[in-house]
């Protein structure tokens, strides 16, 4: 689906891009995608000089789950010692947070297409275990212990 973004990310930027084709919800849920994402990028890594890449310049980048995913191997890799360091990660309109779907940006944009956010929550719940059975208890945004919610309330809040 992101071929022809890719192509054109390539060759306006001169750079060799690599698209990772993972494991998809529901069929498969999570850790699947993310393994997947880690997997490739870990032999990429590995095998830079076959292809050519210099390492200071390596670059992961997703979009909505995707984003998800390469934020997740930015994270993973950040301590490695025998890998080149990641130069950047790219995220457009990255999934990061499943703990609050009552946030503004969600009540601003809760009818605006693609994406509106009862389906940014069913799928969020497929690609995290598989089934949407407590979608209207995340809508409501008691999945959500209030210990957990005060602990994380820090960075995943309106202010």
């Amino acid at each position: 689906s992101h071929e022809r973004i890719c192509q054109y990310i390539a060759k306006e930027s001169g750079s060799l891009v690599v698209s990772v084709g993972y494991r998809l919800a529901p069929e498969h849920k999570y850790p699947a995608a993310y393994e997947d994402c880690l997997s490739a990028t870990l032999h990429f890594l590995q095998h830079l000089q076959h292809y050519g890449v210099d390492p200071a310049r390596v670059t992961v980048c997703g979009d909505s789950a995707g984003g998800n995913l390469a934020a997740a191997v930015s994270q993973s890799l950040a301590g490695s010692s025998h890998l080149p360091r990641l130069r950047a990660q790219i995220l457009i309109y990255p999934g990061l947070q499943a703990l609050d779907f009552n946030l503004p940006s969600y009540q601003q944009n809760r009818g605006v297409p693609l994406l509106f956010r009862e389906r940014a929550v069913y799928y969020s719940l497929h690609y995290v275990q598989g089934d949407t059975s407590n979608l209207e208890e995340v809508l409501e945004g008691s999945h959500i212990p209030p210990d957990m919610r005060l602990k994380y309330s820090k960075w995943v809040s309106a202010e």
